[in-house]
């Protein structure tokens, strides 16, 4: 029954993420909406960070483990800048129309 409950609660922190990224992205300044995805960055360097290495030493396949588990780490990174440049556009676009109406004005 805890289950559901988590999940939910997950669900719910995950939209609020979200949303006030959204929020965060429309802003007048670019850099609020840089915070969440600089944060999320931060926290993907420790995931690495958190591996121990193999008692016979470092290899080949070790470091591809470190860049897998850095590049997995950083897929909430990945999604928090698409949101930022998809409402960093739209703002884009709503300028250059408020431009032209007012140019069509004159």
């Amino acid at each position: 029954m805890i289950f559901p409950v988590r999940l939910f609660l997950f669900l719910l922190f995950l939209a609020g993420v979200i949303a006030l990224q959204i929020f965060l992205s429309g802003r007048e300044s670019k850099w609020p909406g840089l915070v969440l995805p600089a944060i999320s960055f931060l926290f993907s360097l420790l995931y690495p960070l958190n591996m121990m290495a193999p008692a016979e030493g470092v290899s080949a396949g070790f470091v591809i483990q470190l860049l897998l588990v850095w590049l997995f780490a950083n897929i909430p990174t990945i999604v928090l800048l698409a949101i930022y440049f998809a409402c960093r556009e739209k703002r884009k676009k709503k300028k250059q129309i408020d431009k032209m109406n007012i140019q069509d004005l004159d």
